[in-house]
Formats: structure tokens, C-alpha cells, sequence
């Protein structure tokens, strides 16, 4: 009879770093029905559960030379924490969207002028966006309405993370301020209409 060994985890991790799809397998087999538990439990959803675990799995072996791994149980659970957690807020942030649309929709239908200032405040925004710079743009695009997290921006885009905080900030200040100016335009101009 063949007495088979376990790999080691050390082992296991220096399998991963350097390439060996035998020791991803076996840190898959082992780890993943855990992770996906987890995910579930918190998330309530087993198709985003999973696709959550496979996107895990697949960074880290595209990751795998590059990332420090001194223990899988803590690398892979905090990964699955911190991706519920940006799933938790990007869901949160999608909801609080639609419900600021179902409102303005139904202002949308009262009448024409309404119509009319609902589109013109849309394209307020745009312009808005339109003055910032490109890579500012860009990073407040990804992070706002795509619902990217700093460090999923960061790797997309080259950059560290302190430079896409950097970005956001600017663009979210320049964002405010651009409304802000807006705004205040639109309120002279109904008081004065009013009167």
C-alpha cells in the first residue's frame, strides 16, 4: 500500500508562486467549499457567493508570483471578508441609486418642464465630469457608477492606491463644487422667475 503525503503549506505556497498547477488544485479542493460557506452565509445569494470565490481564485493565480502568502487560511478568508464587505457596499450604493432614480422618475412624469429640468440636470453632470482630467475621470467613472473598490481601480489602472484616493478626492471636490455653482445658478434664476 502507497502511503501518500499532504503537501505541507509552506509547501503549497511555494507550489503556487511558482507556477504548479497541482499544488492551485489542491489549495483549491481544500479551501474552496469553506470560502464559498462564508460567502453565502453573509451574502444570501449562491450565485454571487460563487462567482465571488471563482474571481478570488482566479486573481490569486494570476497574482501568484507577486502576492506574500504566509498563511493560505488567513490570505483566503481575509480575501473573502474584504470582497463581501465591497459587495456589501457596492449592492448598498446600487439600491441608493435606484431609489434617488425611482424619485426623480416620478417627478419626470408631471409635466414637460419637468422633463425638461430633469434632462437638463443630467446634462449638468456630464459636463461636470467633462472637466476633469482624464485619468480623474476615469477613476471617479469606475469608482462611482461601476462600483470599483480603490484597490480593484488601482490594479486595473497601474496605480497605486494613495494615487487613485488622490483622484477621487480631486474629482469628487471638483464634482461638488461644479454642482454647488450649479445649483446656486439655478436657485437665483427661480427666485428671480418667481417674483
Amino acid at each position: 500500500m502507497v502511503d501518500y503525503k499532504k503537501p505541507s503549506e509552506g509547501d503549497l505556497i511555494e507550489g503556487l508562486k511558482n507556477g504548479d498547477r497541482g499544488a492551485f488544485t489542491i489549495i483549491y479542493k481544500e479551501y474552496w467549499y469553506r470560502m464559498f460557506t462564508v460567502a453565502h452565509r453573509k451574502l444570501q445569494n449562491r450565485e454571487l457567493a460563487e462567482e465571488l470565490i471563482q474571481d478570488i481564485f482566479t486573481r490569486l493565480w494570476k497574482e501568484r508570483e507577486t502576492i506574500r502568502i504566509t498563511q493560505l487560511d488567513f490570505y483566503l478568508f481575509s480575501a473573502v471578508r474584504y470582497e463581501v464587505i465591497d459587495q456589501i457596499r457596492a449592492a448598498s450604493r446600487q439600491h441608493t441609486y435606484a431609489e434617488y432614480y425611482k424619485a426623480f422618475s416620478s417627478f419626470e412624469d408631471l409635466n414637460t418642464e419637468n422633463t425638461v429640468a430633469f434632462n437638463d440636470l443630467v446634462q449638468m453632470i456630464d459636463k461636470g465630469l467633462e472637466i476633469l482630467p482624464a485619468k480623474s475621470r476615469e477613476i471617479f467613472k469606475l469608482n462611482r457608477f461601476q462600483h470599483l473598490a480603490v484597490a480593484q481601480i488601482a490594479i486595473q489602472m497601474e496605480l497605486s492606491e494613495k494615487a487613485v484616493e488622490y483622484h477621487l478626492t480631486k474629482a469628487t471636490k471638483s464634482i461638488r463644487i461644479y454642482l454647488k455653482e450649479i445649483l446656486i445658478s439655478i436657485l437665483a434664476l427661480t427666485i428671480a422667475f418667481l417674483q
